[in-house]
């Protein structure tokens, strides 16, 4: 394939192009990442600390041979309030912080064993267990399950919520350019400005932080907690988030006109997605997740230097220790959040909607409409199964048993589609939802 990039992925930028590539790199995945934090609780300075370290140890690991960034991850908000609701001994605490680290811990090992699977033989288990009937009510569930939440946030104040919501929707269908790569951001700022206009805003504790200060670090106060029932609500999300992985990467050959799952290898990238939510989650920062938001970047600007990329995790992770800037973002309205929250929870589900469309799945087809019809009720309706100590429920037990029935049903040709497509790597959680760059981008893995 013919490269057409102004910087090529080993190629470095001036120094005054290269701060300013940087921070539009920044600007790209900031609402998505610090909206995670603040939808569960966990600290906001945790999150660009965690971002940043581990987009440098995924270029570490790839060999600067992958421009690709890791924020945090949208597919765990409910997995980590429902662990964040966990004690060492079981009972709910609501600020069980050794849960979380424990249960993002082992998503990461599951992400570096499935490397090691991948590396000797290959994606083909992969597809044959997740087939596009399964993924995509399985991502839907992931959004309509957050409805609630969202709701409830934007009703503290209507009017800011909805200030803030026809922002992000206004930006993102009618500007272009970088602009339209910043709908969440740009969504968040309007609805700020509105929440000070209503006297929604304290700006005490701004007032109250220092500059700089040293975010709490889960492992100084915390420790892991690794159990059966961290384990049954944060896994299955993991085996789910791998498709998003591989689609993303796909995406980012196609731009940088290289096959990434070939060199640096599909075993590398996910060994580096790995080792980063490992880490995260030892901090006590969100899981990690390839950005949809900055691959769009690239393919706009055609600059794909890593140096780039490596440059806005430094200024991510610098911006974690400045005590006022992370107050400032806490003290957004719970509105605001609800306004952007309503968007991208509803993109998460219409894009389950559209890998489905995408692989022409036949829901004529008996064993797909029970699929989808058993995943979607039993994950938005919340059934919780009790196995001895083990204890799953919500979108986890969801594809579990999506996957359960897809192996035991007849004629699994037609959960692929009619041009036999293995898995739809569509999988976007509400970071990398709202770029048009990228939805035109993304492709089908096929065998």
């Amino acid at each position: 394939m013919e490269k057409k990039l102004v910087l090529d992925v080993h190629e470095k930028p001036k120094a005054l192009h290269w701060i300013a590539l940087s921070i539009q790199h920044v600007l790209a995945m900031f609402g998505s990442t610090v909206l995670v934090p603040i939808l569960t609780g966990l600290p906001v300075s945790l999150a660009l600390i965690s971002s940043g370290i581990g987009t440098l140890f995924y270029i570490f690991v790839t060999k600067g041979k992958s421009p690709v960034y890791l924020g945090s991850s949208f597919a765990y908000i409910a997995p980590i309030t429902a662990a964040l609701a966990l004690s060492a001994t079981g009972v709910a605490d609501g600020a069980n912080y050794g849960a979380v680290m424990g249960g993002l811990m082992m998503v990461g090992l599951v992400y570096m064993f499935i490397a090691v699977i991948i590396k000797f033989v290959g994606t083909d288990w992969l597809n044959k267990i997740l087939p596009p009937v399964v993924i995509g009510p399985t991502i839907m569930v992931i959004g309509l399950s957050l409805a609630g939440t969202a709701v409830n946030m934007a009703s503290e104040h209507i009017v800011v919520a909805l200030i803030t919501l026809l922002t992000a929707v206004i930006v993102s269908t009618y500007t272009k350019g970088l602009l339209q790569l910043l709908p969440i951001f740009s969504g968040i700022v309007a609805g700020y400005i509105s929440a000070v206009c209503f006297n929604l805003v304290d700006f005490t504790p701004v007032a109250q932080a220092n500059l700089f200060e040293l975010p709490s670090f889960a492992f100084l106060h915390s420790k892991p907690v690794f159990s059966l029932e961290v384990a049954a609500i944060m896994i299955p999300v993991a085996i789910v988030t791998i498709t998003e992985h591989i689609g993303d990467h796909l995406v980012l050959g196609t731009i940088v006109g290289r096959d990434l799952t070939k060199n640096p290898g599909l075993h590398r990238t996910l060994i580096g997605d790995g080792v980063a939510t490992f880490m995260a989650g030892f901090i006590g920062g969100p899981a990690n997740t390839t950005y949809g938001e900055n691959t769009g970047v690239i393919g706009l600007t055609k600059v794909a230097s890593v140096w780039v990329i490596g440059g806005a995790a430094i200024v991510a992770f610098t911006l974690g220790f400045i005590g006022k800037f992370t107050a400032l973002v806490q003290t957004v309205p719970s509105a605001v959040m609800g306004g952007v929250s309503i968007l991208l929870f509803g993109v998460i589900a219409s894009s389950g909607a559209r890998v489905l469309i995408n692989n022409q799945i036949d829901f004529g087809k008996q064993r797909n409409l029970i699929i989808g019809a058993v995943i979607l009720i039993t994950g938005i309706g919340g059934l919780t199964i009790n196995i001895g100590q083990i204890t799953l429920s919500g979108m986890a037990l969801a594809a579990i048993i999506g996957v359960i029935l897809h192996l035991i049903l007849p004629e699994k040709e037609a959960s692929y589609g009619p041009s036999s497509r293995t898995t739809e790597c569509e999988l976007e959680v509400a970071e990398e939802s709202v770029s048009s760059t990228v939805v035109k981008a993304k492709p089908t893995v096929t065998n």
